[in-house]
């Protein structure tokens, strides 16, 4: 499915006007990724356009995360790319960490304590404005602060759509 996959989102990265981007199978089951020159961001907005005005051209690919960091997956890079993401938050935005880990033994405990002792805002894990996204997969670490609607959920998204 892997393969189904990365020629799906190929397509579509192309149609957006990348006409090289990078996609490829990661070691952990059902993930690939995909580096592209286009916007991370703008890549989700015209994904949500497509799943709603062509939803049976996204068949393979359910779920997508805008990263706009990578680093080696060590405790002292993934707290400095926070740093110098949370620029964009406001004193008054809540937030919440969310940590996805395959293959990596760095205690989500440790680094969530780390992280939230640089940033200064409210915690909230229920109605937060941000979400500082971390996706650690093995030796490799994509770091985000997003909200809610930039992480794409393709089969939620059809689902609402028909509602």
């Amino acid at each position: 499915m892997e393969e189904e996959a990365c020629n799906e989102i190929s397509e579509i990265i192309e149609d957006l006007g990348d006409d090289s981007p990078r996609i490829g199978k990661s070691s952990f089951s059902g993930i690939i990724w995909i580096d592209t020159c286009i916007d991370p961001f703008s890549v989700i907005d015209n994904i949500k356009k497509i799943i709603l005005d062509e939803p049976w051209r996204m068949r393979y690919c359910h779920r997508f995360i805008p990263i706009r960091h990578t680093t080696s997956s060590n405790l002292e890079n993934i707290v400095e790319s926070v740093k110098n993401q949370i620029k964009i938050m406001k004193d008054i935005d809540t937030y919440r960490i969310t940590i996805e880990k395959r293959g990596s033994d760095i205690s989500s405990k440790e680094l969530i304590n780390l992280i939230a002792d640089i940033i200064p805002n409210k915690v909230s894990l229920e109605s937060y404005y941000w979400n500082v996204m971390i996706q650690i997969m093995g030796g490799i670490a994509g770091i985000s602060i997003l909200k809610e609607e930039d992480i794409v959920s393709t089969l939620r998204l059809k689902r609402d759509s028909m509602e």
